[in-house]
């Protein structure tokens, strides 16, 4: 007997079982209906306030947590000091300016060349202050105010490969 027999045989012997436990309970049940009418009222008035909370308070809070995304508008787009453009290869970063001063505004246009990429910029002490996906035929931007000078590390945030570890760039900031 193949495996595939067997599963059929098991799924027709608890499907037998199921019947024969609702059969049992609608036997003993007696048959007989009971009026549920009040029940049903007093359960569509609670579903009718529930759904005027969700609408009269949890509607207009997701709207107004709505107008506040994280994403930049085309004004502070378009007031960068600077357009950087990046591209994540395997297993590299080619980074068009790698120079920058102490509170510039840096546009970073960031797109790959082969496969997903993490763009992660990280300061002296390794702590991650922006980040955006890298990918292919798509180019995703990310705004940053460099606020302290210092050597900021660009690693990649996604696995990418075999060297995804060695895909490491510098950003040298000064005052």
């Amino acid at each position: 007997m193949t495996q595939q027999s067997i599963i059929w045989l098991i799924s027709l012997v608890l499907m037998l079982g199921v019947l024969i436990v609702f059969s049992y309970i609608y036997l003993k049940s007696g048959g007989h209906r009971d009026d549920y009418t009040p029940l049903q009222v007093r359960a569509y008035a609670i579903r009718t306030v529930f759904f005027l909370v969700l609408l009269f308070v949890l509607v207009p809070t997701g709207l107004y947590l709505l107008t506040d995304l994280p994403y930049p508008d085309i004004d502070a787009l378009e007031s960068a000091d600077r357009v950087v453009d990046v591209t994540g290869h395997q297993w590299r970063w080619e980074i068009s300016e790698t120079e920058f001063k102490t509170g510039q505004t840096v546009l970073f246009r960031v797109g790959s060349a082969d496969v997903n990429h993490g763009f992660g910029i990280y300061d002296n002490n390794l702590r991650l202050v922006g980040q955006t996906q890298a990918m292919p035929g798509f180019i995703n931007t990310m705004q940053h105010t460099f606020d302290r000078p210092g050597t900021y590390k660009v690693l990649c945030m996604e696995y990418c490969g075999t060297a995804h570890h060695g895909m490491i760039s510098e950003l040298v900031v000064s005052d």
